[in-house]
């Protein structure tokens, strides 16, 4: 028993997540569904009655259900995973890339999932805040709508179903992250 908590306790190899990711994505193409975690955020507009106001969530959400389900189940997982079973909160980060984010200014890096001292309701009110909270969920939540979906659908599922905008979205979204990483996070961690 202690091996077998030990073992959902760490983060999985590839050779098991891999092909379950795969068992999972055979199973939604054969049943003719989509993968993708922003296309939930219509469902509940719709399931709220937004469809009445606006023609784009207009629609039968209840053809979706299982897509809402996926995501409590999502939501479910990852609290049982925070709570239960992760032994420490620290975040393994590299000592090189923890010394640089030291000099940029984050002196928590590593110390949660995300940095305590930038996403909190303190640095809301602040230039950075605002930059990276409000200015970066309006660029995230357009960005998704633009693309046609998030990183998930397109990379896991698009790629699966060898779309081709899927293919090009996910070459975007690695160009935009490595320009964002390498060039725009540094000045603004700085500001």
């Amino acid at each position: 028993m202690q091996n077998a908590i030990e073992f959902i306790s760490q983060p999985w190899p590839w050779y098991v997540a891999g092909p379950l990711i795969a068992l999972v994505m055979f199973g939604l193409l054969y049943f003719g569904n989509n993968f993708g975690m922003s296309a939930n955020f219509r469902n509940l507009c719709s399931v709220m009655g937004a469809g009445k106001s606006c023609e784009f969530f207009d629609f039968d959400w209840r053809k979706q259900k299982w897509n809402l389900v996926f995501v409590a189940g999502t939501i479910l997982g990852g609290f049982i995973a925070s709570q239960f079973l992760i032994d420490s909160p620290v975040i393994a980060i590299n000592e090189v890339t923890k010394a640089e984010l030291v000099s940029l200014g984050m002196t928590d890096a590593g110390v949660g999932m995300m940095p305590e001292s930038l996403f909190n309701l303190e640095s809301l009110l602040t230039l950075k805040g605002i930059i990276f909270i409000v200015l970066g969920g309006f660029l995230v939540g357009f960005g998704t709508r633009y693309a046609g979906g998030c990183t998930s659908g397109h990379a896991i599922s698009g790629l699966s179903d060898l779309q081709p905008a899927s293919l090009l979205a996910v070459i975007g979204f690695f160009i935009g992250g490595l320009v964002m990483t390498w060039f725009i996070l540094p000045s603004l961690l700085t500001l």
